[in-house]
């Protein structure tokens, strides 16, 4: 059975309205300023003025173990994406990768770290950037790292011993690169020499 919400309708009702006369009104009317938000300080900028380009500029200092990615994962990470990157509520990180695979036509594929991801570098500014999801931005370099190292390792990508490092992750040669096809620009864009 389906139940209206009739309150919601009048909200909304309002709320369009609302928007209507503000839109209709003389700009001189509406004040400079609302008083809502504030200027960011540095602290807040540079926490989120963070990149990492795929060449690996940018990368910060720091250092992570296989072994330690795992322990970070099991607190911070299989809740969401499940043990050992699979069956989780959200996205999964670990999977086979096939030369034969066309994501592109076979939709039913999951795209993984070890099938998608053209740069290991990428991987490790999404993940500093944007998890754990309820918490962004909380993890250690050496957290990321970490990280970086066992799902590259769960997609069989680095061997059991890497020490992931500003100087080892651009290195790595991710098994989806040669699917990627670049314009010169982007190229330019990526440091990817062109041929």
């Amino acid at each position: 059975m389906i139940h209206s919400c009739p309150g919601s309708a009048v909200k909304l009702a309002l709320l369009s309205s609302l928007v209507g006369t503000l839109c209709l009104a003389d700009a001189q009317t509406l004040p400079e300023r609302f008083g809502i938000g504030r200027t960011p300080d540095p602290g807040e900028i540079e926490k989120w003025d963070i990149d990492i380009a795929p060449d690996g500029k940018n990368l910060p200092n720091g250092q992570g173990t296989i072994g330690n990615g795992e322990r970070v994962y099991v607190a911070k990470c299989l809740s969401c994406h499940g043990p050992d990157g699979k069956d989780g509520i959200n996205d999964q990180l670990v999977g086979e990768f096939s030369a034969d695979d066309d994501l592109a036509a076979d939709t039913s594929l999951p795209r993984t770290i070890g099938n998608y991801w053209p740069y290991a570098t990428t991987l490790y500014d999404y993940i500093y950037r944007a998890m754990p999801m309820n918490t962004p931005g909380t993890l250690s370099a050496d957290e990321v790292y970490s990280l970086v190292a066992y799902l590259l390792y769960l997609n069989g990508v680095v061997p059991e011993n890497t020490i992931m490092d500003a100087a080892t992750l651009p290195s790595i040669e991710m098994p989806a690169n040669p699917l990627f096809y670049w314009s010169e620009e982007a190229r330019d864009l990526v440091g990817e020499e062109t041929g």
